[in-house]
């Protein structure tokens, strides 16, 4: 019968410490049966377990290893593991596996707190905890960006209870909190949809042409309305459309020069193309403006509203059908089967109640800066930092920052 031990080591990290361990061991044929290290500003948490096949040969091996490392200055324990415990822990890692995705702009105790106590409570346990973003500096500055990913394992019972729970310390901490289940799928994403209107751009073009045929304040209420859903999109959007009637068309490209793209929007495009993605911008907006983003950022896709236009006039009406919520979705499902995708490994983003069809389809729906109740509905939502923060529920880490991007 062999023996099981778990070896840990802590202590200063310093090249070749892996070599120098294992390598004892060799001389003894000793079998890893599991391995995992950590190191956090140059402090090294390491540990094995191992199956010795002799047990004769167990204190020989465990008193090389600890003279061993005390002459490397290091702390070690070891632990033995009977059988019966081994084979516990083995039908443990059959649960469920879930990840965990803390956003925000600084991370603090509190808000790890908070958060592991939430997965303890629902019956999940914390395997391993990896900081996605780069290390902050010390000095204050704006546009912090700071990401934790947990990695989680156990049965949870009720998954609609966890998200809320979850939502619920996310608007009272000001952070972002997305919960996935850790599948084959959650890492091989290959299309990303968007919304366009404050997901891509930062305004609505709507409103903003409005300003320009001096209905602002007529079509802005509409808007609103129809973005808290409370309002069907296609007679909403037939009621704003109206009152562009008589625009010189000229304002358009007017229009287009002064958009703003969203914070973190194009590093998120260009990142994302250079990691093979396909992209589309799905909008009940106006193909124009789409069109434009598109000639940006290499937009493989663009489905949008036709705005009429006779003798360099809007007339305030589309051509053809309308992009409404309803859509969108089918769009994100003709796509994806285009490009021989499965759903599930669609992402998609959107802000207005129109777009929770799409997001309800997408393997990941993500609301951006969205209102409440789209929020609320959303099954993951990015609501304090950028649109690039989605990079971080890819699993992308600043460390992988491509160098083209610099």
């Amino acid at each position: 019968m062999s023996e099981l031990v778990l070896i840990n080591v802590s202590g200063r990290d310093k090249p070749g410490l892996t070599s120098e361990i294992t390598g004892i061991m060799a001389q003894y044929n000793v079998r890893i049966l599991d391995i995992g290290q950590a190191v956090i500003h140059d402090h090294l948490t390491w540990g094995i377990v191992a199956e010795i096949p002799d047990p004769k040969d167990a204190p020989p091996v465990l008193k090389d290893l600890l003279f061993r490392i005390h002459e490397l200055d290091l702390k070690v324990g070891f632990e033995p593991i009977t059988a019966e415990a081994y084979t516990r822990w083995l039908q443990g890692k059959d649960r469920a596996r879930y990840i965990v995705t803390l956003l925000a702009r600084d991370i603090t105790a509190d808000q790890i707190a908070r958060v592991s106590a939430i997965t303890a409570h629902h019956g999940l346990n914390i395997d391993n905890i990896t900081r996605l973003s780069s290390r902050p500096p010390l000095e204050p500055g704006l546009n912090r960006i700071a990401c934790v990913e947990f990695s989680v394992r156990g049965s949870a019972g009720d998954l609609d209870q966890l998200r809320a729970d979850f939502l619920q310390i996310a608007t009272e901490l000001n952070v972002d909190i997305a919960f996935q289940e850790d599948n084959i799928f959650r890492r091989n994403r290959r299309l990303v949809v968007f919304d366009m209107d404050s997901t891509l751009i930062d305004a609505e073009v709507i409103d903003e042409l409005a300003k320009e045929a001096g209905t602002g304040d007529a079509v802005a209420a509409i808007t609103e309305r129809a973005m808290r859903g409370e309002l069907e999109f296609k007679e909403s959007f037939s009621a704003r459309v109206a009152q562009l009637k008589g625009l010189d068309a000229a304002v358009l490209e007017t229009v287009a020069g002064r958009l703003q793209m969203t914070e973190g929007a194009e590093r998120l495009i260009v990142t994302l193309k250079a990691l093979g993605y396909r992209t589309a911008i799905l909008s009940g907006g106006f193909s124009f403006f789409a069109r434009h983003l598109q000639d940006r950022l290499g937009i493989d896709y663009v489905y949008a509203n036709e705005l009429a236009i006779e003798n360099g006039v809007v007339t305030g009406k589309v051509i053809g059908q309308v992009v409404d919520g309803q859509r969108k979705a089918e769009l994100l499902l003709e796509i994806a089967e285009k490009e021989h995708i499965r759903p599930e490994q669609v992402i998609a983003v959107g802000d207005g109640a129109n777009d929770l069809p799409m997001l309800s389809q997408a393997g990941l729906g993500v609301a951006f800066r969205a209102k409440p109740v789209v929020k609320e509905s959303a099954r993951h939502a990015i609501s304090t930092l950028g649109l690039d923060a989605i990079l971080y529920l890819i699993g992308f880490r600043d460390s992988d920052q491509l160098s083209h991007e610099l």
